[in-house]
Parts: structure tokens; sequence; C-alpha cells
């Protein structure tokens, strides 16, 4: 398959699952843009490239620039991310080391980062910088707490939490060991 095909079926597939995810039929979709309920169909098929002023349209009733759309069907070869390429970032006074294991990429939606708390540290996050974002808290070694999203909880070595995060986050490490633990973050 030609490149240009190639990239013209990712941008395709991602159109339908933007629509599929909003649960809208193609009528709906077309009433939204102005672009016709046929040719819709056919970018979603891949049998036709949209037009700049379709896929602006088309994006925009996703609430996403074509930039963005585009950004998330870029083909790029994966490519490991080496143990001594990744960033760290060590906060001595609070006693927490991060280590992001996958940096985010254009168009990618999840990343892993490696914490490590010593005993009696905390992680506060204010904020999400995206409210709503998927999480994932997996205890690898020692014992954390986690208060997030209303809960309060307890997680010793091998536990996993998950949940959304709109609001203020903690986690602790009471010790008395460190505690390391990986968090999964997936944007929505």
């Amino acid at each position: 398959m030609r490149d240009d095909q190639e990239a013209r079926l990712r941008l395709a597939h991602r159109l339908a699952a933007l629509r599929a995810e909003r649960d809208w039929p193609l009528d709906e979709l077309a009433r939204r843009t102005g672009v016709s309920r046929s040719t819709l169909s056919r970018l979603e098929r891949a049998e036709i490239s949209p037009t700049a002023v379709q896929l602006a349209r088309v994006c925009a009733a996703f609430g996403r620039t074509a930039a963005q759309v585009l950004a998330e069907v870029e083909d790029g070869a994966p490519r490991p991310v080496r143990a001594g390429r990744q960033s760290v970032r060590s906060d001595d006074e609070a006693g927490a080391v991060r280590r992001s294991v996958s940096p985010p990429g254009p168009g990618l939606r999840g990343e892993i980062a490696e914490h490590v708390l010593r005993p009696g540290a905390e992680v506060v996050c204010e904020a999400p910088r995206v409210p709503g974002v998927e999480q994932h808290v997996w205890v690898l070694e020692g014992v954390v707490e986690v208060a997030a999203a209303g809960g309060a909880h307890v997680l010793r070595a091998g536990d996993c939490l998950r949940f959304r995060l709109w609001g203020r986050s903690r986690v602790r490490c009471p010790g008395p060991e460190p505690a390391r633990y990986a968090l999964f973050t997936v944007l929505p």
C-alpha cells in the first residue's frame, strides 16, 4: 500500500472513531458540518481524501483542529525509550523522584511514569492538567495512600487503583519503607 493510501486510511478510521465515540449517525455529522452524508461516508471508507475545508469542518464538529486530528494519525515507527534517556525529576526536599518511562507523543493519549517516595513523602496535585484524565496507580514496592476522586485507599505491592481525576489528588508513602509505583495516565 502506498504511503498516501495508508495516511488516508488512518485518517478515515480516526474520523469514523470520533463519530462513533459520540454515537452520531452520519446524518447528525452532516447536519453539524454542512458536508453531505455521502461525502462523509466516502471519507470514512477512505474512498476519497477530504478537502481542507471539509476536514476543518469535520474536525471542528469534534471539538478539534485539523492539525490535532492529523497529529493523532501521524505515522511514526515506534521507537524504544532507553532507560538512560528517560527524563528523571528529583525533589530531594519533598522526598520524591519521578521518571517518565514513556513520554507522551503527538496524537498519543497515554503515558507511564515511575514514582519513588521516601517514608512520609507525598505528591499532591491540586488539579489535573486535563479534567477527567484517567489514572491507574500500580504499586510496585512498599505501601502508598491514595486520596483521589472522593475516595481514600491504602495500596500495597501489586495493588492497582483506577479512577478519573477531576480535582485534587494525593499519593503518600506512610513508611516505614520507601514506596515505588507506576502511574499510568490516559487523556480523555
